[in-house]
């Protein structure tokens, strides 16, 4: 009996480990390919993706500070970087808080103190990927409702702040109106930086400048069905305007 059990044991730990040392070695592998494929938004000052999943500890504190509710902690079901910090854009946008508060509350570098001012962050950069969906193109008066989405992510939350109930007024303002949500919500200082609507045969179009920090709130209030413009993380005006980059 006493050595069935002990084989019963030797069999699981050393399956165990096999599997372990399979899944580690695939690991090392497809991790670069996985890293890629599952990029993802991460919050302002975060450092390149795989310093910042070095450097995270996976505290929240960014979370528990941000005014907008913005900032989700990754799951298993994310993949790499469980407990990470990440936006989820078209759920919520971060709204480039003038003292970045999520910023100085790491406590571990991953989100890079350097960063004083919301403007100066990289976290990507909007695209109108989908000019099909957009109402400002097709000359579409912005619906009725259009806004119902937002208001009930926030009043899901349990500690609704002033900042988001000004939002919200601002944004159901443009009901019945030719759209240019993504240009007039746009947080930024100086949007104008960052995007702007632009003329284009018998409607309008978003046009996005190099001041855009990929903060996602475009992406987030567009009250299309499925957004036309979204934020591809970690790529900068130059990479995707310029050298073309577009993943």
């Amino acid at each position: 009996m006493d050595n069935i059990k002990e084989n019963r044991r030797n069999f699981i730990k050393f399956s165990t480990l096999g599997i372990l040392g399979l899944a580690l070695g695939g690991g090392v592998v497809i991790s670069p390919h996985l890293l890629r494929a599952e990029m993802r938004l991460r919050p302002p000052g975060a450092v390149p993706e795989q310093e910042f999943l070095a450097l995270c500890i996976k505290c929240g504190q960014c979370l528990q500070v941000c005014p907008y509710h913005s900032i989700k902690l990754s799951d298993i079901i994310m993949g790499h970087g469980i407990g990470t910090p990440y936006i989820d854009p078209r759920e919520r946008g971060c709204y480039a808080c003038n003292a970045v508060p999520c910023v100085l509350a790491c406590p571990s570098g991953a989100l890079d103190h350097a960063l004083e001012k919301s403007e100066d962050a990289h976290m990507g950069i909007a695209v109108l990927e989908f000019p099909n969906r957009c109402l400002a193109l097709s000359n579409t008066p912005v619906p009725k409702g259009h806004s119902k989405r937002i208001h009930d992510f926030i009043n899901e939350q349990n500690n609704v702040t002033q900042l988001e109930r000004d939002m919200l007024k601002k944004l159901d303002a443009f009901e019945g109106k030719q759209c240019t949500i993504c240009a007039d919500m746009c947080p930024l200082p100086n949007p104008l930086s960052a995007i702007s609507m632009v003329k284009n045969d018998d409607g309008k179009k978003p046009e996005i400048y190099e001041g855009c920090i990929g903060c996602g709130v475009c992406e987030e209030l567009c009250p299309s069905k499925e957004p036309a413009i979204v934020i591809k993380p970690r790529l900068s005006y130059e990479d995707y305007y310029i050298k073309g980059i577009k993943s």
